[in-house]
């Protein structure tokens, strides 16, 4: 099939706000009409991430997920909190297997096109011009997901923490995972007074992913990472003989910085590059499936793409919370414990998802009354 030069739409990126857009104009016969291009130097052929989320059954994910729990637990120095998350389930999926459902399904379009180049430039114009390393395509619009250029020189003037870690999937000869239940947050291993915890996501009784994270201004060396989980895996896991068998690392901007200011009428930045990370946790699967839906539902009614997909009382929530763990990042094992304690994870999941009360919204930041958080809400104003 020729590839044709000028597209209705091109989606650069095939990550995952690329890939659920493209998914949701597909499946959509009001765009079947329309021609799509996904643009990314990556054949997506590999298990470069996974991604975790909360969800009420039954939905369009449930084929996908590698593994779901109905408990949790967040462990803190002095306290062990456990949370049943029903209606909730916590799922985790393979990027590898979201990849390769998504590429399966795009490929029996016909309008969709995927060219596999590295984008060189855009430049807005009558027709968006895209460039290549080979090739000039033009579109009416364009959905960008790549961080904007001026990011990392500007984010410094703005409140910003970074989530980075690096996870093991390991196995083990005999059983020692609980496989009923997720470790949200294990907090009794930490890097000094950093905001730092352990995560585990037990696959079966014999495999887990393991990772140390950290929020922090800034990153460390990849041997602290492997220094904190070895530690970890012997010392409160008691596990002595195990296989790594799959490596991951990440680092996740949490920041207040203003990506909507790169939209215009015809780009719209998506992902990681439009801020659709929720800046207060680094969780994304789910803000993605949202607001890819309010872009479809904007394009129908002949509306700017990126019209409100962002909600100002939360990005002040998140704002709050992020110059506390700027200004005290110590704090940060004190925040997820009055979090997990005082409100019920029910609450906390609506309160995450955007989707609280305004009665839940003040529950939870009364759970965090202090003055840390009384300083740092005068200091965002």
């Amino acid at each position: 099939m020729t590839t044709p030069v000028h597209f209705d739409y091109i989606i650069i990126g095939n990550g995952l706000a690329g890939l659920q857009l493209a998914l949701k104009l597909a499946s959509d016969s009001y765009f079947k009409d329309k021609t799509i291009a996904l643009i990314d130097p990556s054949e997506k052929n590999t298990n470069d991430k996974t991604w975790s989320f909360w969800e009420t059954n039954p939905s369009q994910w449930d084929h996908l997920a590698y593994r779901s729990w109905q408990k949790a637990e967040v462990l803190t120095t002095n306290k062990n909190i456990s949370l049943n998350l029903s209606p909730y389930s916590y799922k985790s999926i393979r990027a590898i297997d979201f990849y390769t459902e998504a590429k399966a399904q795009l490929q029996h379009h016909n309008n969709i096109h995927f060219i596999i180049e590295p984008v060189i430039s855009v430049v807005e114009e009558k027709l968006i011009r895209v460039k290549t390393t080979n090739n000039t395509f033009t579109a009416s619009h364009v959905f960008d997901s790549r961080l904007p250029e001026s990011f990392s020189s500007e984010v410094k003037d703005h409140i910003s923490i970074i989530q980075h870690f690096k996870g093991w999937v390991v196995t083990t000869e005999n059983d020692a995972f609980d496989i009923d239940q997720v470790t949200m947050m294990d907090y009794r291993l930490k890097d000094g007074d950093q905001t730092s915890f352990i995560y585990v996501l037990p696959f079966s009784k014999t495999e887990a992913l393991i990772e140390f994270t950290y929020f922090t201004e800034a990153v460390v060396d990849e041997s602290i990472y492997d220094t904190y989980l070895k530690q970890y895996i012997k010392e409160y896991l008691n596990i002595d003989r195990y296989a790594i068998i799959e490596t991951e690392m990440g680092q996740i901007p949490m920041t207040t910085y203003n990506f909507s200011k790169f939209n215009s009428g015809n780009i719209t930045k998506i992902g990681t590059g439009g801020g659709w990370v929720k800046a207060s946790t680094g969780y994304s699967f789910k803000h993605t499936e949202k607001k890819v839906a309010k872009i479809i539902e904007n394009l129908k009614l002949g509306k700017r793409p990126s019209h409100g997909l962002f909600r100002r009382k939360y990005r002040f929530y998140d704002k709050v919370f992020l110059k506390v763990l700027q200004d005290e990042n110590h704090k940060g094992e004190w925040i997820f414990k009055q979090f997990y304690d005082k409100n019920s994870v029910q609450t906390m999941f609506r309160f995450l998802d955007e989707e609280s009360t305004f009665a839940e919204e003040l529950k939870v930041m009364s759970s965090l009354f202090s003055w840390s958080f009384i300083s740092a809400f005068f200091k965002t104003l």
